[in-house]
């Protein structure tokens, strides 16, 4: 189910969502966002509707501080961590913890969280994650040379997605790091 895409653009980092929830050959509409605000964080889940509860009312995401990857790694997964342990969502596999998919935006940068706490920058600067990645990471490649805003770029991805990806459907939510 799902897509979330990002992108970093002037210093802040623009998510958007579509709103299917899928079970199965099911989709409902959901009107609790895929992405939201954090504190100063952006963040966008795939995988779960109770991960992205915890994500965004249960989570006290620490403050960053020195390097912000290295960070992200460290201090600010290891509180992701206790927080979905704490709410009953992590997995463990073997001795192998687990959780879900997301995008997270701090302080102008775009990060990618995988279900093995893998934490990823990517070169480009722009990210999706969820069924529907493979066709908005394309929509917004061929969008990244047009000098659209950040909502018409998000928008043609989500769209993109929308209209190849059974698992994806509208209405478009959209969630920004705030101005420095």
């Amino acid at each position: 189910m799902t897509v979330i895409a990002g992108l970093v653009h002037k210093g802040r980092v623009h998510l958007g969502a579509d709103s299917a929830g899928v079970s199965g050959l099911q989709i409902t509409v959901r009107r609790d966002p895929k992405v939201f605000s954090n504190g100063p964080y952006v963040i966008g889940f795939t995988t779960s509707f109770r991960m992205g509860q915890l994500l965004q009312h249960a989570f006290q995401p620490p403050h960053p501080t020195n390097s912000l990857h290295r960070f992200m790694v460290t201090t600010w997964t290891d509180a992701l961590r206790a927080c979905l342990k704490d709410g009953g969502w992590a997995r463990k596999d073997g001795e192998q913890e687990q959780a879900g998919t997301f995008l997270v935006g701090i302080q102008g940068r775009l990060f990618s969280i995988w279900d093995d706490y893998q934490v990823a920058e990517h070169a480009d600067d722009y990210a999706a994650v969820g069924c529907g990645a493979e066709l908005a990471l394309g929509a917004l490649h061929a969008t990244s040379s047009l000098n659209l805003s950040p909502r018409r770029r998000l928008t043609a991805a989500l769209a993109a997605a929308d209209h190849h990806s059974a698992g994806v459907t509208g209405p478009y939510t959209y969630a920004s790091t705030p101005k420095r």
